[in-house]
């Protein structure tokens, strides 16, 4: 397994991260508790130590299963999770930065985690109905009180980063990015170099189309995600097949699979620290820490650039 270092804090991550998504059992279909619990247990064998969830993953079963998993094992791993979506007992979703709900919700998230302090506490989504300057004094408060060790944001554009960093120091970012959606880029680039950040990149394999298990014919049924996503629509379906087959062109001449080429292409760019990976099973876990620890040639490497128009 490769690492690179969280932001300034001075934790060593691995380069392939856990994805708990799928954990929750809601967003990607249903899921088997022991099944995710072995998944994890696995990933502690090859070396991954990242485990990146959120509260509103399954509505906080994610994070009871993680921290089941991870029962005696927390001091060898960085937890990362998530604030800023709230839910009611209807599972209807909202967006919550407010001082009020970051209070509870990292309480409630401690103990699902089984953890007495969170390494990485994210932002998951902006709030436009809550001043900044709410959000980040809620969050130093907590840090000042032990109980999140450091501060993180995802999907934000670069303007809310500088905003949010004139009132706190931010560790990370995290932002959808694969060979089919590269739009984050210019936003990890700056967040890196300007800001020395650590940049989390999720969506990695494409909501899972990138392991070459979907087609066309596929079909989601539930409250799984991707009978909705974008991903899968119509209009770049197409195009996202068409950039697998090059993946597994070029992971072929490696033995390795195309998810492991997909991970090997994100990892490849200086602007990434982190591929968050999901898995539902060990054997997937096997696969994606698979993305690690080779290389792609010059030329590889252009043939996957060119395999997808931006």
């Amino acid at each position: 397994m490769e690492y690179r270092q969280l932001g300034r804090t001075g934790l060593n991550i691995s380069r392939i991260g856990f994805g708990c998504a799928a954990m929750g059992g809601y967003d990607y279909g249903r899921v088997n508790d022991e099944d995710s619990i072995a998944a994890v247990h696995r990933a502690l064998e090859v070396g991954v130590n990242f485990f990146d969830t959120a509260d509103i993953y399954g509505f906080g079963h994610s994070e009871e299963v993680l921290g089941k998993a991870l029962a005696g094992r927390a001091a060898d791993v960085v937890v990362a999770t998530k604030v800023g979506v709230a839910w009611d007992d209807r599972g209807r979703r909202r967006r919550d930065l407010s001082a009020a709900y970051i209070r509870t919700a990292i309480d409630n998230s401690l103990r699902r985690l089984r953890l007495e302090s969170i390494a990485l506490y994210q932002i998951h989504w902006p709030d436009p109905e809550t001043p900044i300057e709410e959000t980040a004094g809620a969050l130093l408060a907590c840090q000042r009180a032990g109980k999140l060790q450091s501060i993180g944001c995802c999907n934000f554009s670069l303007g809310e980063v500088a905003a949010l960093l004139s009132k706190c120091r931010i560790e990370s970012i995290q932002l959808p990015y694969s060979l089919t959606d590269r739009r984050a880029l210019g936003v990890l680039q700056r967040c890196r170099e300007e800001y020395d950040m650590a940049t989390l990149c999720y969506n990695v394999l494409a909501q899972g189309l990138l392991t070459g298990k979907y087609n066309q014919d596929s079909r989601f049924h539930q409250t799984d995600l991707r009978q909705r996503s974008s991903i899968f629509a119509d209009g770049q379906l197409a195009g996202n097949l068409s950039a697998l087959e090059q993946l597994r062109l070029v992971g072929a001449r490696h033995s390795r699979t195309a998810a492991q080429a997909a991970v090997r292409w994100a990892l490849h760019h200086p602007a990434v620290t982190c591929a968050i990976t999901g898995a539902k099973h060990a054997q997937q876990v096997d696969e994606n820490a698979g993305g690690a620890g080779w290389s792609l040639s010059a030329a590889d490497q252009t043939i996957l650039d060119q395999a997808y128009s931006v």
